[in-house]
């Protein structure tokens, strides 16, 4: 096989099957499909019946990263496909991945998000619709992608070596991939749908993994009190970035009406000052 497509899934299985009808419906000639089960309480015994072409595994340690290593290690294909089960890849997504093959060493996918609910958007929709996956600023300006949507050689993951677990670690792999000279790219045409997070509790849930992953990524970069120091300055920099990105939920043209204008600014500035006080107490006591 030329191109393994390594899927992480955990309790998810209606999304882990629409992103798989996604996939069969494409050209799968060289490729192989590998989903990699985290444990879930979810039986899967329904979709692997459907999908006799995908491959099952389980990995039992938590968290995505360990469940894309263990993909890994289940196939010896030259070329590296990350998706995510929560994704739907766009029809020509694994003809764009084989043709950006010799782009660069990581190529990094276009990520747009839908609603899986009716209008009008809750505040989450609408603040997710706004700042969700900015892969561009990913890819051209702080040099990662997102491994929802990435696509490397073996020789470059066995080079760098795997995902480590417990912090931002699609950023942190691929700084690991520059700092040895490996380059990264954009194919605006390898295009995934991600849904946006419905409502409160799940954005919540999101941005509380977030931050911590993002604050044992800056306490790795930045040991011991600088990185403590860091991160305290930039929680008290959270109020202020709510004034900062207003105008942007305030003015986009992808809201409908000033009902989901206000209820995205609302869910800015809870968010915000709900990760300044996260924060704060990661500088203090160190602790994610």
């Amino acid at each position: 096989m030329n191109i393994a497509i390594i899927i992480p899934h955990y309790n998810d299985a209606a999304r882990l099957r629409r992103c798989l009808d996604a996939l069969a419906a494409q050209d799968l000639s060289g490729s192989e499909i590998v989903v990699v089960d985290n444990g879930s309480t979810q039986p899967l015994d329904d979709i692997a019946a459907s999908f006799p072409q995908v491959r099952f595994v389980t990995e039992h340690g938590r968290g995505a990263a360990m469940a894309r290593n263990r993909g890994v290690t289940e196939t010896r294909a030259e070329h590296i496909l990350f998706l995510d089960a929560d994704c739907i890849p766009s029809p020509g997504w694994l003809n764009a991945a084989r043709s950006a093959i010799g782009k660069a060493d990581i190529v990094g996918g276009a990520i747009d998000v839908f609603d899986e609910t009716p209008p009008p958007r809750s505040g989450a929709q609408a603040f997710e619709t706004v700042f969700a996956f900015n892969y561009r600023r990913y890819v051209q300006k702080k040099h990662f992608s997102v491994t929802a949507n990435l696509l490397t050689r073996r020789r470059v993951f066995d080079e760098i070596g795997p995902f480590r677990p417990g912090l931002s670690e699609d950023e942190e792999w691929c700084q690991r991939a520059r700092g040895r000279g490996f380059s990264i790219a954009l194919a605006e045409d390898m295009r995934v749908a991600h849904p946006t997070r419905s409502d409160w509790p799940a954005l919540r849930r999101k941005w509380k993994r977030l931050t911590s992953e993002m604050f044992a990524l800056n306490m790795t970069n930045h040991p011991e009190a600088r990185g403590r120091l860091l991160w305290a300055g930039r929680a008290l920099l959270m109020p202020v970035s709510i004034l900062v990105h207003l105008p942007r939920i305030l003015f986009s043209p992808r809201l409908n009406g000033w009902g989901e204008r206000l209820r995205g600014a609302v869910t800015l500035a809870r968010l915000r000052l709900l990760r300044m006080a996260w924060m704060t107490r990661q500088a203090l006591t160190g602790r994610p």
